[in-house]
């Protein structure tokens, strides 16, 4: 009979003290071709000389700043973003473990080197990169960019705000009230302010009031003044000075813009996209802008204005200053088209295919045209400077008006009036309120809008903007979805840069390494 068989259980060997089994380094624990190290070789070989100039000597010593460089641009790549995570990455992950060379900085001291070494330095770093990218053939300057933009919440607190309008309308009250206390004074103290010169109270200043209500006060002493006046005038003296004190600060903070929030001064509240219920949110933002190709970033830039029209020309000058050349070829969508963007491209040389609105209405018409008498239907004849109505009839020029823009680029637009529409058989449909159809034209942007039509429909055209639904679009995409990157972890413009630098060094990483 054979041998009888076994069925005892065999474990492998096990015991907590296991430091004999344990390899001498971490070499052996990591991948050759593992992202890690794809990281620490490529950091390894950039100059952080401009990071290196904002450390002091003397003192105690400092970890490296090419080790905390390494962590966070791996972080980043691996959507750890908290500095409190990324001290716990560095003590508990073997990954973090060895491109830290096993040193494990606290959080304060991973946020420091991020908000204070990195601010005005990364921006370098970065270029490096997309440099030794160029020299791997995996992208080129010279080759056409997709451009876009999106919004990304900033860490305030979405519900201390501060909005131009309400400083507008605020300041416009104290005058009103101001005015009518003077008002009310001149009835009662005539004789007493008989050799006082007229008071103009707009623009309403601090000074202003105080001198006022100083007049209002001897004015009235030794007259018989009902008690809500007198109260108003207390209220007045005790709380509209240091208002307008106050609304002076807020002016200067907002630089222009319609709104900030308290928490972050240098976020500006932006209509972000509708949540799953269709419900619009206004939050306090920053607007980020990123020049694509084949999904690398070769150039980004944060903003705080809400719109993509007034970003572009600082986007590029960004570019430029990083690279020492613009751009020759950039495609966008209509978001970008305006006169002063054409403007841009053209006195620089480059070769936009930049959409204008309603460009994509136009190459697909509905059945039902409902705007067969709308502006771009009426002509204009450039060589003999005429414009003409829908049915051709000759209109007479009015005049030229010139508007700035908040960038300072000043728009010219002409003036229209048709000559007489008494008669015209379409005057119901085309001008049923008066007597004469009136248009205001921007005919520079009419050039550029022909222009720009011309080459989105050329045979080129229709292959960018193919390829620019899939270059620059789904970058945002990877980093809002699948990275979970949708709201920034720091304050103010210069550290939420390079909260975006760092997306973008990641971003190039995965591309680099995919």
């Amino acid at each position: 009979m054979g041998s009888k068989r076994s069925n005892a259980i065999v474990f492998k060997d096990y015991h907590q003290n296991q430091t004999n089994l344990f390899p001498l380094n971490l070499e052996e624990m990591i991948a050759a071709h593992h992202p890690v190290r794809i990281v620490s070789k490529v950091i390894d070989m950039i100059d952080i000389e401009p990071i290196r100039r904002l450390y002091k000597g003397g003192g105690t010593s400092a970890y490296h700043p090419r080790l905390l460089l390494k962590i966070l641009v791996y972080g980043y790549l691996t959507n750890v973003y908290s500095s409190r995570k990324l001290e716990e990455q560095v003590r508990q992950n073997i990954h973090f473990m060895w491109i830290a060379g096993m040193k494990a900085p606290d959080h304060h001291t991973i946020n420091r080197f991020r908000g204070e070494k990195l601010a005005g330095t990364l921006k370098e770093i970065f270029g490096q990169i997309v440099q030794l990218l160029v020299a791997e053939g995996m992208v080129s300057l010279t080759e056409a960019v997709f451009v876009d933009g999106t919004k990304i919440e900033s860490a305030a607190n979405r519900y201390t705000f501060v909005w131009g309008k309400a400083i507008k309308t605020s300041k416009e009250r104290i005058a009103r009230q101001l005015d009518e206390l003077w008002q009310f004074t001149q009835q009662v103290a005539s004789e007493e302010l008989k050799d006082q010169q007229e008071v103009v109270f707009t623009p309403i200043t601090k000074e202003k009031v105080e001198q006022v209500i100083h007049q209002i006060d001897e004015a009235l002493a030794e007259k018989i003044v009902p008690t809500q006046v007198k109260q108003k005038i207390q209220y007045a003296k005790k709380n509209w000075p240091s208002n307008l004190d106050k609304y002076d600060e807020q002016e200067k903070i907002l630089g222009g813009r319609n709104s900030y929030s308290k928490t972050d001064p240098e976020a500006t509240f932006m209509r972000m996209k509708d949540d799953h219920m269709r419900n619009g949110q206004l939050k306090p933002a920053y607007n980020l802008q990123i020049s694509t190709q084949d999904q690398f970033i070769l150039n980004y830039s944060l903003h705080q204005n809400p719109t993509d029209t007034r970003t572009l020309p600082s986007h590029l000058i960004q570019f430029k200053e990083l690279y020492q050349q613009l751009p020759e070829v950039i495609v966008t969508d209509a978001g970008y088209g305006s006169s002063e963007n054409y403007a841009f491209l053209e006195s620089n040389k480059i070769d936009g295919y930049v959409k204008y609105p309603f460009f994509d209405k136009e190459q697909k018409p509905s059945k039902k045209d409902t705007s067969s008498y709308g502006i771009d239907c009426f002509k204009y004849d450039e060589h003999d400077d005429i414009m003409y109505c829908p049915i051709g009839e000759p209109m007479t020029f009015i005049e030229n008006t010139m508007e700035r823009m908040p960038s300072g680029y000043v728009k010219t637009f002409s003036h229209f009036e048709s000559k007489d529409c008494t008669n015209c058989p379409f005057k119901t449909e085309c001008n049923p309120k008066y007597s004469n159809r009136w248009i205001k034209m921007d005919l520079v942007l009419r050039r550029y809008k022909e222009i720009a039509k011309e080459k989105l429909t050329s045979e080129i055209g229709v292959r960018y903007r193919k390829k620019r639904s899939i270059d620059v679009e789904p970058v945002f995409g990877n980093i809002k979805s699948n990275h979970h990157f949708k709201r920034f972890l720091l304050r103010g413009l210069n550290k939420t840069e390079v909260e975006i630098g760092l997306l973008a060094i990641a971003q190039n990483f995965r591309k680099w390494q995919a």
